[in-house]
């Protein structure tokens, strides 16, 4: 069963008076549980990819599947709804929440589905220990290192159990070490729970975990070899 399908995906990108297009009629199609990676060069469109599928941008033409829903068909509440409950994205740029310290950044998801104070303080405090942030849950964002945050990041992607958690570059910022047993945490609820993984890298080690693996070069996706 395919949780992610993608038709003649197009986006393109408003430059002064030239459009620029970052995505040139992409399909793809992606199994439930899957552990990919899309890779290419930089300007191929991979971020861009993520994004839409992650419902941060919109289309310009062609058709997004998420879970069987139409998302380029949903208004902006459906859409919202869809990215909170079914979606985790890990930013290349964190996006953490200044005020908020470590803790109060990773539950942040559950309290916005109106999970229980106590039960997501819970599950929090787990995500921090798994990623090695323990010592730190009243750190706020700017007493981290730029590791440390990404780690906060990558635990709020998988606090609420998603569907689906897109990565746009999950090891960038991290030691070699850390960044082994980020994926290694990634790969055991792939297996266990049947999370779909997508990541947008260049990381070879990340290629060393995906089991398949997707390029894309200049807005299009190359066609992926027959397995013998």
């Amino acid at each position: 069963m395919n949780i992610i399908e993608i038709k003649n995906l197009k986006k393109d990108y408003p430059l002064g008076k030239t459009i620029v297009p970052a995505l040139r009629g992409v399909d793809l199609e992606v199994a439930e549980g899957e552990f990919m990676s899309i890779i290419g060069p930089s300007g191929s469109g991979k971020t861009t990819l993520l994004n839409v599928i992650g419902c941060i941008d919109q289309a310009t033409a062609g058709s997004v599947k998420i879970a069987g829903s139409e998302i380029t068909a949903l208004d902006d509440r459906a859409v919202t709804d869809i990215r909170l409950h079914k979606i985790g994205f890990i930013f290349q740029t964190f996006n953490l929440i200044p005020v908020l310290d470590v803790l109060e950044n990773i539950e942040f998801p559950l309290l916005l589905m109106k999970r229980p104070a106590a039960e997501a303080r819970k599950r929090a405090e787990k995500l921090a220990a798994e990623v090695g942030l323990s010592e730190y849950v009243r750190h706020r964002p700017a007493e981290l290192s730029g590791g440390q945050r990404q780690r906060v990041a990558i635990a709020r992607a998988l606090v609420t159990g998603p569907d689906i958690v897109l990565a746009d570059e999950p090891t960038a910022n991290l030691d070699s070490v850390t960044g082994a047993s980020i994926l290694e945490l990634m790969r055991e609820m792939n297996e266990v729970e049947k999370t779909t993984f997508v990541f947008s890298t260049h990381d070879a080690a990340v290629l060393k975990y995906a089991r398949r693996i997707v390029r894309i070069k200049d807005g299009l996706i190359e066609k992926e070899p027959v397995a013998a």
